[in-house]
């Protein structure tokens, strides 16, 4: 793959094929971000399960502490009460017939989509436009429940869902450069330990076998994945 001027500088006496410790691979993709945008931090972390198998498949959501330095726009399917209560918890758009007409006439400007229970046979109307592109409300990750309120806010806040691919690869969001290492790590922390709790019972062997981290633009940095162990326990 062929990089461009200013990605070849940034990794000029990198060597990208070491491991390093959780703290130290952060600290190297920070410093390496060149773009003139603040770029996003993002994970990857191969997991020791093979997703073929429901039971093996690892997917939930998680409230960085330090959110994700982004604005997040959350449609909410609800009404009466819980239509009130969303748009209070800062939803962007809240209805139910009205919205979902909306959705399938072509307008898709939200970034997290939340339910209440007795909306889904409604939206799962929409389930081939929604599904795809990662916003179907699942209450697996929190974003279909009767706690409408709670769920507007954590998204808003900057809660992340994760799920597992088709090659045991969990990709995750952590925050913007500009949080520095010092939040990021917190961030990565609390996203660790939600994967960590979550891992299958009837998945053998290393759970957590490597992990990269890597800005927007940036080269991903290989972590160590003994030193994801020793993170997770300090």
């Amino acid at each position: 793959m062929a990089h461009g001027k200013k990605y070849r500088k940034a990794v000029e006496g990198a060597d990208l094929t070491q491991k390093f410790q959780v703290d130290e691979a952060l600290k190297m993709a920070v410093t390496k971000a060149f773009a003139k945008f603040d770029e996003t931090v993002d994970v990857a972390i191969n997991l020791g399960v093979d997703p073929k198998y429901s039971d093996q498949m690892v997917r939930g959501a998680v409230s960085l502490p330090n959110g994700l330095g982004k604005t997040v726009r959350v449609a909410a399917f609800c009404k009466g009460d819980k239509e009130a209560e969303a748009k209070e918890a800062g939803a962007d758009i809240a209805g139910a017939e009205d919205l979902l007409e909306k959705i399938k006439g072509g307008w898709l400007e939200f970034d997290k989509a939340v339910a209440t229970p007795d909306m889904m046979a409604l939206v799962g109307q929409i389930g081939r436009v929604l599904g795809p592109r990662g916003l179907m409300p699942n209450a697996k990750t929190g974003t279909v429940t009767f706690e409408i309120g709670k769920a507007v806010r954590e998204l808003k806040a900057g809660k992340v869902e994760f799920k597992v691919d088709k090659a045991g690869v969990l990709h995750a969001p952590i925050g913007k450069v500009s949080f520095g290492p010092e939040k990021l790590l917190e961030n990565l922390k609390a996203l660790l330990d939600t994967v960590n709790r979550l891992k299958p019972s009837s998945a053998k062997g290393t759970y957590m076998k490597g992990m990269a981290v890597a800005t927007t633009m940036g080269p991903g940095v290989k972590v160590d994945p003994l030193s994801i162990r020793k993170f997770l326990e300090g």
